[in-house]
């Protein structure tokens, strides 16, 4: 990964899209894909559709999903402390502690989640992971009146961003689900810029995945792809209690993870594999039996239906403040989804078994 797409990705991670104020993050991603697309449109939900015309019919659609999870301002106490709700999947025994990002009327007000110091708490509550009624935010306000001169109720919160290296390129950031899928699609864009290529390439920054596949259902029915791809982001099992018996062996820096199940078109399942074989990038084959959880049951229910794939990037500590990824697994799954794209035509064949 060059500078360049290295500042990209940093500067999307950084960005707040908590599901439903996802403009932040969408408006890195409009910047990014502009120099590279023939058209970039954003519909009534704040999906970004990036499109690149091709010699064919053929409609492929790419996607990876910008919006994060987070918290909103619910109430403000009489003594200017901030209680919240969660956006999307959050773990709350992971908050007290955290430092917070909270964006009042393009204003960032810092914040520090609190809770009852451990010396304090009742050998009972000790036991217990806390309760989202036992947490705050803290802003340092000394009443309400003074806290709402800062913040309203609804207003969006991130964890407080930031991205470090920890060793070569495995790198540690919130929101890593999904940026990671973002940056893929768009750096597909780039690499397909310049070629000349049968299918019609929409590369989509979707939103609203979080709290149930929202952008990527309006933009597949906008869109009526004949291929889909979801990039997101998958459960590594390469640290200390994860089940490999039921979750697989899924390692950082041994390339993205291809899904195959029922969610999952087998045609493009093969080709997907070809694709990778072809760009010479090591992936690894994640079993998905149901539902995956990902943009992916969106597409494949599109319309009539759409033929389907899933490739994912192994993330340890998932919807956590500090998610771990390897950039060169970013890197590997766009060579490989770039080569899927330069395969396949309107004569290529997604009806299993015929």
């Amino acid at each position: 990964m060059d500078k360049v797409m290295k500042k990209f990705f940093t500067e999307l991670v950084e960005a707040p899209s908590p599901s439903g104020f996802e403009q932040p993050a969408q408006e890195v991603y409009r910047k990014f894909i502009a120099r590279y697309a023939d058209e970039v449109n954003t519909d009534v939900h704040g999906n970004v559709i990036a499109y690149k015309k091709g010699k064919g019919d053929l409609r492929l659609m790419i996607v990876g999903h910008a919006d994060e999870i987070g918290l909103m301002i619910s109430y403000i106490d009489d003594n200017g402390f901030i209680h919240f709700t969660p956006i999307g999947g959050v773990d709350i025994a992971l908050l007290p502690g955290s430092r917070v990002n909270i964006y009042h009327e393009g204003e960032l007000v810092r914040g520090v989640i609190g809770r009852k110091a451990i010396h304090l708490l009742k050998p009972e509550e000790r036991k217990d992971a806390p309760k989202l009624e036992s947490l705050w935010i803290d802003i340092g306000a000394a009443d309400r009146k003074e806290a709402e001169k800062r913040v309203g109720i609804g207003d969006p919160i991130t964890f407080s961003p930031g991205l470090e290296y920890l060793q070569g390129d495995i790198i540690t950031s919130k929101a890593t689900d999904n940026k990671a899928g973002v940056y893929v699609v768009a750096a597909v864009m780039k690499e397909l810029s310049k070629e000349n290529i049968d299918c019609n390439l929409y590369s989509v920054a979707a939103v609203q995945e979080e709290v149930g596949l929202r952008g990527a259902r309006t933009s597949a029915f906008g869109i009526d792809p004949h291929v889909g791809i979801a990039l997101d982001v998958t459960h590594a099992t390469d640290f200390p209690g994860m089940d490999k018996n039921t979750l697989g062996d899924i390692r950082l820096g041994k390339g993205p993870v291809i899904s195959v199940g029922c969610n999952i078109n087998p045609m493009v399942f093969k080709l997907l594999k070809k694709a990778g074989d072809t760009a010479k990038v090591k992936y690894q084959i994640e079993a998905a039996p149901r539902a995956t959880g990902t943009d992916a049951n969106a597409l494949q229910v599109n319309r009539a239906g759409v033929a389907a794939g899933l490739i994912s990037i192994p993330n340890r500590y998932m919807h956590t403040q500090n998610e771990v990824i390897h950039l060169e697994d970013l890197a590997s799954a766009a060579k490989m989804l770039a080569e899927f794209a330069r395969m396949i035509s309107v004569d290529t064949n997604f009806i299993p078994g015929v």
